[in-house]
């Protein structure tokens, strides 16, 4: 096979189904947004969850049919952090969500955005020595805590905005829970990232 035709074939193998997902994803992102901003937060929770759905779909599909590749392995947890950061970034300027005792704050915002970029400026460095970082349980476990805690903060500030506001109690405790447990684990997998990184840049 010629140099042309490997690199036609790799370029191929890019456009399956996980890829097109991952890539649908970060457009869903910028929907999303643009709905936050529009203060539509009923439609941009349900654009949320349906995002956070293809990300688990994209995943399982890649692994059950064998089509991971690099372009997936960059992309995905760049369509992840995309959605999920700027998502925070909204919530971190509205009242009702930060106001809460116990609830998000903006230092939380910060801390986490600042984990995802050291740990995508390491992913980087080692893919680009053909290493593989691929994301680790307790990376996942972050991912699914953010995955709860986003969607409780929002449906916070839609009850919120009712005429006659409704936040109850067992929303505000899952809402502080997982807000916590996100940030808990966002530094603990990070450190965990961070040492592994250490350890292979040594190899």
């Amino acid at each position: 096979m010629s140099e042309q035709e490997s690199q036609h074939a790799v370029s191929a193998s890019n456009w399956n189904v996980p890829n097109a997902l991952t890539l649908m994803r970060i457009v869903l992102a910028a929907l999303l947004f643009a709905l936050l901003e529009c203060r539509c937060y009923t439609a941009g929770l349900a654009l949320f969850l349906v995002a956070a759905g293809t990300d688990w779909i994209d995943g399982w599909w890649a692994r059950r049919f064998n089509q991971c590749t690099v372009f997936g392995r960059i992309m995905d947890p760049f369509a992840d952090k995309l959605i999920v950061c700027g998502t925070l970034v909204y919530l971190a300027s509205i009242p009702a969500v930060t106001e809460v005792p116990w609830g998000l704050a903006v230092w939380m915002v910060v801390v986490i955005i600042a984990r995802e970029l050291l740990i995508t400026t390491i992913r980087a460095f080692l893919e680009q020595q053909g290493r593989d970082f691929s994301a680790t349980m307790a990376g996942k476990l972050k991912m699914g805590l953010q995955c709860v805690a986003i969607p409780a903060c929002l449906l916070w500030v839609i009850l919120s905005q009712r005429p006659e506001p409704l936040q109850p109690d067992w929303l505000k405790l899952v809402m502080i829970v997982s807000v916590w447990g996100t940030l808990l684990t966002t530094i603990h997998s990070g450190l965990l990232y961070v040492a592994t990184a250490f350890h292979q840049s040594r190899l």
